[in-house]
């Protein structure tokens, strides 16, 4: 790689940041958006579809293999993928699709269910954090151009989950947390800009899974909120002490990202393991409010809307869920197989993993409302066989983006019609 590239892209992309509002920029630049909640606060898009599905803009067909989705910022979109036994940090022009630079994270992991890496880079002000799936997780400096840090899971005590590290980033305030799993503490905090250890859960030592933390705003203040393979924790950020815990009986991997309402965590993972409310009180006492098999999703992400919980849930179909009662409100078995889902302007895409269909629906709690439909085309041919369209579906700046391993494609969904062509 030619740092003076990769530096003069990153200082070209930090400077369009700074000449834009926080509300403008700050929309997707991590896994599941700002509030890691798969909610895009985009506006004016189209309520229905054309017959064969929104204009494409652009195909990329060189992000290498992987499962990483994009975090999105300004006229940027960062990704990872796996080229010539690497693992990259991908730069391109959100607007055409060209590649603008690379940055090399590590080996590339090998797995039957598919090669590269899985998990979102997270973009913090001047900061790319990125965890491949060896357990890499570097530092980029934007104004620099320059590698700020590195540090592996390994050297935290961690050792690589079947599936691979999929965890995306969470920085919050001065610390960068993610969950490296093992004895030396299931959760570890690093300084964001040097690197170093700040804390980690000694007390908590369960194995590394695939869920990404988030944040809760507690009545004491700010908690941070892991699902584990046994537990589901809330973290003292600034020191790393359980706040509160409660069990959790994941099976083979535990993979979706935690929802958090008001005083409420619920969670829900794949391999029959079902749903759980939890409700945590003022002193920390946390109860359960109900724990059931109406949902049951694997990993292709669940969302809360308007207290109802919205997904697809394995061997049931796709579900509209009461959040504070645990009970179904409907299921659809017959419109779209299993998949994954994201929301914007009362609209959900959904995007079904095994043949590549994507879907408008209403957030609708009378049932599926189809607002049109269209199938990836075309798609990839370096799909392992036991790997599918696992990259869920992001939705900016008036655009749609998708990715079936190395290729990545972004639509037109905005109702002016006037995203700029790429090539």
């Amino acid at each position: 790689m030619r740092r003076s590239q990769l530096s003069a892209v990153l200082i070209a992309s930090f400077a369009s940041l700074s000449l834009l509002s926080v509300a403008a920029y700050a929309e997707w630049p991590q896994w599941r958006g700002a509030n890691r909640d798969d909610i895009s606060k985009e506006q004016n898009l189209l309520q229905e579809w054309p017959a064969g599905g929104p204009p494409r803009v652009w195909m990329f067909e060189n992000a290498g293999v992987g499962y990483s989705g994009p975090a999105i910022v300004g006229d940027r979109l960062y990704t990872m993928g796996a080229r010539g036994g690497k693992e990259l940090l991908l730069v391109l022009d959100a607007n055409t699709g060209k590649e603008l630079d690379a940055v090399e994270i590590g080996d590339v992991l090998e797995n039957n269910w598919g090669d590269g890496p899985r998990s979102t880079p997270t973009v913090d002000g001047k900061f790319i954090y990125a965890l491949g799936a060896q357990g890499n997780l570097v530092c980029i400096e934007a104004a620099t151009g320059e590698l700020k840090w590195k540090k592996s899971m390994q050297e935290l005590g961690g050792s690589i989950p079947t599936w691979g590290f999929t965890e995306s980033p969470l920085v919050y305030e001065d610390i960068v947390v993610f969950t490296p799993g093992g004895e030396q503490g299931a959760i570890a905090a690093l300084d964001k800009k040097t690197g170093e250890v700040v804390w980690q859960t000694k007390d908590v030592t369960t194995g590394a899974h695939y869920s990404s933390l988030v944040v809760r705003q507690g009545k004491n203040g700010p908690e941070l909120v892991q699902l584990l393979a046994d537990q589901v924790i809330g973290l003292d950020p600034k020191s790393g002490n359980v706040l509160w815990s409660s069990p959790w009986p994941g099976k083979v991997a535990v993979i979706p990202t935690s929802i958090i309402k008001d005083n409420m965590v619920y969670v829900t993972s794949g391999y029959g393991a079902g749903c759980k409310l939890v409700e945590i009180g003022d002193d920390g006492e946390v109860k359960d409010v109900y724990e059931n098999k109406v949902m049951k999703n694997h990993h292709g992400g669940v969302i809360l809307l308007d207290d109802h919980v919205f997904g697809f849930s394995d061997d049931v179909g796709w579900v509209c869920q009461d959040l504070k009662t645990g009970e179904r409100v409907w299921r659809d078995r017959e419109s779209l197989k299993k998949g994954a889902i994201a929301y914007a302007d009362d609209r959900f895409y959904c995007l079904g993993e095994d043949d590549g269909q994507v879907v408008l629906i209403e957030p609708s709690i009378e049932g599926w409302k189809e607002h049109g439909r269209f199938t990836l085309d075309p798609q990839t041919d370096q799909r392992k066989d036991a790997g599918k369209i696992w990259t869920h579906p992001v939705i900016n700046n008036g655009k749609l983006y998708l990715r079936d391993q190395n290729l990545i494609y972004c639509y037109d969904v905005s109702e002016s019609g006037d995203a700029t062509a790429g090539n």
